[in-house]
């Protein structure tokens, strides 16, 4: 029994320092869930965890990897492959022969032929734990790789046959074949990982589930840092932006109405409470005096931030009816202005595309110069701040050892009605090498802003 709960509260620590918001009483509720189920039935475990503990349908991968990896479907080889069976045909030179011309391997394909052909997900499952066993590990290695088996059985390659086997002579180019081939290549997916899962289960069996666990989960899409985002991750956080924009929209403004009254007008209170006896029942205020501000963006554009600038831009701009004027200037080690390229109804990435190849960034060596820029900035364009003026900067503050222009960029905080810093590095890499984030952070404000959360919450104090 302390074995289980020790498992309970690893679990529930590891899915919080993955990102996932899971509460001290959502962990009770977890608990409770289990007295109503059978322990022993895994699959209802999972499904009373994923009831209790998660919030969101973007956070069920996270926490489907790494149940897998506290309660495992099988314990040290599980369904491992014969012992008595090598799993590959050796030549004559002692090397295993190629996958294609060894008969074991092939073997293999046509069983997995026949569990993709009838969707036996049990099967599947079985044989992606064996096939892990057979061709998992590279000889002489100890490590565990999905590589390894999806080479060997190339799964990708029986779809041609798979297809023609579901089809049964029937038209080729119809709905039938859309739906056959999305079908099966759902089911080759499945296969992949389950094969994915197993070869985490033997490494946390080597190396322990902790180590196992932080280098295989990856944060939930809101907690990713923009900077480490892979292609199909940067799409997604590109459409979560917009839902973004328009909750904080909604937010802002729903705050605006609730804050109409101004200041406590204590004459026009007092004189209010002649009617009662002198007893104030209602207060008395003065008119809010509206104030929409002006907003302008310095963003810095070279290659180690271009992702972070790419969606504080794109929600920026998202919320500009929140401000009464919205400029945007980018800068590598000179300074331009962008405004133009991210019109009402203009793609964001197509905007960030035609600035690098229009706007005037670079000034001699293409690498990141905050001190020129800054300079440049107050030359050319000094009258977009002013008094109503809320300043943005965006950047690492790193400027390859350049000068900082302090004195100048103090001016332009000055002038400004309020003066704020993001910066995509966490904060413990602050002052490292080139990093003269103190020496800026001293002049404005500097916030660490590293994913969609911390972005979202800065912007809707800002607006």
């Amino acid at each position: 029994m302390a074995s289980l709960v020790d498992r309970h509260a690893a679990f529930v620590a590891a899915l919080r320092e993955a990102g996932l918001p899971v509460s001290v009483a959502e962990g009770l509720d977890a608990v409770r869930a289990m007295r109503a189920i059978d322990l022993l039935d895994r699959e209802s475990l999972r499904a009373a965890y994923a009831a209790t503990l998660v919030k969101r349908p973007q956070h069920r991968p996270q926490f489907d990897t790494l149940f897998d990896l506290w309660f495992p479907p099988a314990l040290g080889a599980g369904a491992a492959a014969d012992p008595e069976r090598p799993a590959r045909t050796l030549g004559d030179d002692g090397r295993p022969v190629p996958a294609p011309l060894d008969p074991r391997v092939q073997e293999r394909r046509r069983e997995l032929f026949d569990l993709l052909l009838g969707g036996d997900d049990a099967g599947l499952t079985q044989f992606a734990r064996t096939a892990v066993a057979e061709y998992g590990q590279t000889p002489g290695q100890e490590s565990w790789f999905s590589s390894g088996v999806l080479r060997a059985l190339s799964p990708e390659t029986l779809m041609a046959s798979l297809l023609t086997a579901v089809l049964d002579g029937r038209e080729r180019g119809g709905m039938a074949e859309r739906v056959a081939r999305q079908n099966l290549r759902a089911r080759i997916s499945r296969f992949e990982d389950l094969v994915a899962t197993e070869v985490r289960r033997r490494i946390a069996e080597d190396t322990g589930v902790e180590r196992t666990a932080r280098l295989s989960v990856r944060p939930p899409l809101e907690r990713l840092d923009f900077n480490r985002a892979g292609r199909a991750e940067l799409a997604a956080l590109r459409r979560e932006v917009h839902p973004l924009a328009r909750r904080l929209a909604t937010r802002l403004v729903q705050r605006q109405r609730a804050g109409n009254r101004g200041r406590l007008d204590f004459r026009r209170t007092v004189r209010a409470s002649l009617a009662s006896g002198g007893v104030p029942l209602t207060t008395r205020h003065r008119p809010r005096r509206p104030h929409r501000p002006e907003l302008v963006i310095l963003c810095d554009a070279s290659d180690s931030v271009s992702a972070f600038a790419h969606f504080t831009l794109l929600l920026t701009f998202a919320l500009r009816e929140q401000f009464s004027k919205v400029r945007a200037f980018a800068f590598i080690d000179a300074t331009d202005e962008i405004t133009k390229y991210f019109a009402p109804g203009v793609d964001v990435a197509d905007a960030m595309t035609r600035m690098a190849r229009e706007a005037d960034l670079v000034w001699i060596t293409g690498r990141s110069n905050y001190g020129h820029a800054i300079k440049v900035f107050e030359e050319k364009y000094a009258d977009a701040i002013t008094s109503r003026t809320s300043l943005l900067i965006l950047g690492d503050a790193r400027s390859n050892y350049g000068d900082l222009s302090l004195p100048v960029l103090r001016r332009l905080v000055d002038r400004a009605r309020h003066a704020y810093w993001l910066n995509p590095e966490p904060r413990s890499q602050w002052d490292t090498g080139d990093s003269a984030a103190s020496r800026y952070g001293e002049l404005v404000p500097m916030h660490e802003c590293r994913n969609l959360t911390q972005l979202a919450e800065f912007i809707e104090k800002l607006a």
